[in-house]
């Protein structure tokens, strides 16, 4: 694997991100290694608790890389979140073993959702979270739109989506999106502390507690589905074409509403 590294250390798995040049942004290529990663490590009779990270001092994952679904159409943008969904996201959020993310950084768009898909969040008190999705007139398609009203309430997230800003450590840890926020040069030992307090318990029964909340929140839920579908929708708008060639020309969007 290129872009992901994987440790694997008295029962914690430690899973970096490793693109520090592009901030530790997802593409493709990216995804496809961490699906590779979580399949190698499902199985694994030493894997006890993972702690997810992204490498160097700057980010955990800033986002997605915008260049590879700029010119995207509607059912390619459909397809490319059903495929995150089912590849990644889903895959940590239903993992059997505990997995902590470990927020240094910034954390935006997919990887703010990358984030939220772990069962525990630790971030360092540099840390800025944020979905910006709808400055580049498009919506999370990861699982934001489901995840972070869950963690956080209805009222928050949408404030945090409609208004895509960041929100620095502390306001996330009084929202109750991340669990606790440390000094950055203390989050490494702090998770892997966690994970040892966890792996005291038994890995089978977490693993059936993280089977039995997921169910409680996801139970009959379709609203998965319906972010699969907006989210391709919105590849099809004038005002997408617009924010994602902002983005790549580094200027602000004149969105057409539309």
């Amino acid at each position: 694997m290129e872009n992901v590294q994987l440790t694997i250390v008295d029962g914690i798995a430690m899973l970096v991100i490793n693109r520090p040049k592009q901030l530790n942004a997802l593409n493709k290529q990216t995804l496809s290694e961490i699906n590779e990663a979580f399949e190698y490590m499902r199985d694994n009779d030493a894997v006890k608790v993972v702690i997810m990270t992204g490498a160097g001092e700057k980010a955990f994952v800033a986002g997605a890389d915008i260049k590879e679904f700029a010119d995207f159409s509607g059912a390619e943008g459909s397809d490319l979140a059903k495929t995150g969904h089912m590849t990644v996201f889903n895959v940590i959020e239903e993992f059997s073993k505990p997995v902590i993310a470990a927020i240094n950084g910034f954390a935006l768009g997919g990887g703010l959702e990358l984030a939220m898909a772990a069962h525990v969040r630790i971030a360092s008190d540099n840390a800025r979270m944020g979905l910006p999705e709808t400055s580049l007139g498009v919506i999370p398609g990861y699982g934001g739109t489901q995840r972070l009203p869950q963690l956080i309430g209805k009222g928050r997230a949408l404030e945090m989506i409609f208004s895509a800003k960041m929100i620095d450590a502390s306001t996330a840890l009084n929202y109750g999106l991340v669990n606790a926020v440390v000094p950055q040069e203390a989050l490494q030992a702090t998770a892997e502390k966690m994970a040892r307090d966890f792996m005291k318990n038994s890995i089978v029964a977490m693993g059936y507690a993280i089977e039995a909340v997921n169910a409680g929140m996801l139970e009959g839920a379709i609203g998965y589905d319906v972010e699969v579908q907006a989210f391709g929708d919105c590849f099809e708008t004038a005002d997408f074409k617009e924010g994602t060639t902002a983005f790549l020309e580094k200027r602000k969007p004149q969105f057409p509403g539309a």
